[in-house]
């Protein structure tokens, strides 16, 4: 009942906002990823970013100041791992918080972790338990500029991963996912990946062994924008990304 009430004041708000699907065309045209979705899937993904900006605040970081256009694509970039999972699966927080460029956490910040760090980090995205999503306009915009790289997708993919014990490389699976299977997987994608890296030869970002949570974060940055490549090097870690989001980029 409570949901049938949400969703119809919800309904109702979206029929007031004054954005067009031309403008939100318009937004989106430069992302790579956004033109794997036509059809019903396309209308999906533009109502979607939609009801994000209703349920959620954009909020300007260091005097920053977001542009409707900006807006549009960071929420439709941020509702692209929930298409068929639904926008409930980010119930619980309410403010992605977005800055000009890379920010510094202040000296003495807590990361997700709880870790206090003495001197403050330079950082492109963080996503806080219980808290907002922190973004750098300069690395959303960096987008598909490099194979894997999204930030939005990034910090998106830690706020799933967190609804289950915390960021720990493990986010809630579906009915009919193995646990012990998805641990396996990306623990010999993990290794893999150690091993490549100690040859100098790493075929993703060796910022995902910092902890199982980065991995998982990576390997879904990596789903969406870089989905052939990630099955030709991962094809075990891309086949429970795509069991998990329910969704297969590669067709």
């Amino acid at each position: 009942m409570l949901k049938q009430a949400r969703k119809w004041l919800e309904d109702r708000k979206l029929s007031r906002l004054p954005v067009s699907r031309q403008q939100w065309e318009a937004a989106v045209a430069g992302w790579p990823v956004a033109a794997r979705y036509q059809g019903e899937l396309r209308q999906r993904l533009f109502d979607n970013a939609l009801r994000f900006l209703l349920r959620k605040e954009l909020a300007s970081g260091g005097g920053f100041q977001l542009n409707d256009d900006q807006r549009l694509l960071i929420a439709t970039m941020a509702v692209v791992p929930v298409l068929e999972l639904g926008l409930d699966w980010y119930d619980g927080w309410y403010t992605v918080i977005v800055y000009e460029d890379t920010f510094v956490t202040p000296d003495g910040g807590v990361d997700e972790f709880g870790v206090v760090h003495e001197e403050g980090r330079a950082l492109a995205g963080e996503a806080w338990l219980q808290g907002p999503v922190i973004l750098s306009w300069g690395d959303i915009a960096q987008a598909s500029s490099e194979d894997g790289y999204n930030v939005v997708l990034h910090e998106l993919a830690h706020k799933l991963d967190m609804l289950d014990d915390g960021p720990n490389g493990a986010p809630p699976l579906h009915r009919g996912m193995e646990p012990g299977r998805w641990h396996e997987v990306f623990t010999n994608a993990w290794h893999a990946l150690e091993g490549a890296h100690q040859r100098g030869e790493p075929f993703l970002d060796p910022y995902a062994l910092e902890d199982p949570g980065e991995f998982f974060a990576v390997a879904t940055e990596s789903f969406f924008e870089s989905p052939d490549y990630l099955r030709e090097v991962l094809p075990e870690v891309y086949e429970q990304l795509a069991l998990f989001y329910r969704q297969r980029p590669t067709g």
